[in-house]
């Protein structure tokens, strides 16, 4: 009887001991953001009103392959200046190219769906917030370009860099590489089609970027901090116990915009049709607790 009672305790110190050994630790709950590119969500312009296409000009809903941010903010109030709320991140700069510019090689470029950057809840300082911001800095996506010698439309792949200043070593738009080594300003972008690739540079300015709050909460001419509020605000005490999933709900409603010189409504690069306007057209977020 002694020995089977004995026998019971090792076992059962021993099973103690795998469990503790083999169970991962608890990890501790995170604020985890995630990109949604939406072509149905409301088209705005830089003041956060709803927007139509200019007279002259047509757009098309990209196909989104990623994102890439520069900077997150969280605001408590709409009055809270640019870099006075809370600061989460902000991306790797540069002066390799002259001025300061975003280093591209250090981008985190996400998909639809996919985390592009976390941090541990109790890292970020408690309080309510109400609105979002995000420095966007690189987009991908697919387009439809006409070729009138061909009477029909293809597919070209757009690398656009959309950040207030980039110091660009080289980039892969899908399947070409273009090598830089210097500074973009925003608004650089190229288009790849089978066997050719265009590159240009959009005029100062011609980026859209919401910003509802521009009257009490401005932001820098050329930067791309697209302003969101918080619907039902987001709090944030450092007692939670499980992960804040914010997803950063981008609108991609017709925000590829260019001159219709022929007024087919198609994008006839190759017949010298520009670019006016590659900017986000609206941020809303979704919060999953």
């Amino acid at each position: 009887m002694l020995k089977k009672s004995l026998f019971v305790i090792l076992a059962a110190g021993a099973l103690a001991s795998c469990s503790s050994k083999d169970d991962p630790a608890p990890t501790a709950p995170k604020l985890i953001f995630k990109f949604k590119f939406d072509a149905q969500q409301e088209r705005l312009d830089n003041l956060g009103r709803p927007s139509s296409i200019a007279a002259g000009n047509a757009g098309q809903s990209p196909v989104f392959r990623g994102m890439s941010a520069h900077y997150i903010e969280l605001a408590p109030l709409p009055t809270t200046l640019l870099e006075q709320g809370t600061v989460l991140y902000k991306n790797a700069e540069t002066t390799a190219g002259g001025a300061r510019a975003i280093d591209f090689s250090k981008s985190k470029i996400a998909a639809d769906g996919e985390t592009f950057f976390e941090i541990p809840l109790k890292d970020v300082k408690p309080g309510k917030y109400e609105y979002l911001r995000v420095s966007l800095a690189y987009q991908s996506y697919d387009i439809k370009i006409n070729v009138a010698a061909l009477g029909q439309e293809i597919t070209g792949t757009v690398a656009s860099f959309i950040g207030y200043n980039t110091y660009i070593g080289a980039y892969k738009i899908k399947d070409s590489t273009v090598t830089l080594n210097g500074n973009r300003p925003q608004g650089y972008w190229s288009l790849e089609v089978p066997t050719k690739v265009v590159s240009a540079q959009a005029p100062a300015g011609a980026t859209t970027v919401p910003n509802p709050l521009a009257g009490t909460s401005p932001i820098p001419p050329g930067s791309c901090v697209v302003t969101g509020p918080f619907t039902g605000g987001l709090s944030v005490t450092g007692n939670e116990t499980k992960d804040l999933v914010v997803t950063v709900s981008l609108s991609v409603n017709k925000s590829f915009e260019w001159k219709d010189t022929n007024g087919n409504g198609k994008f006839d690069v190759l017949e010298g049709e520009t670019v006016v306007d590659m900017g986000i057209r609206g941020l809303k977020t979704i919060i999953n607790q």
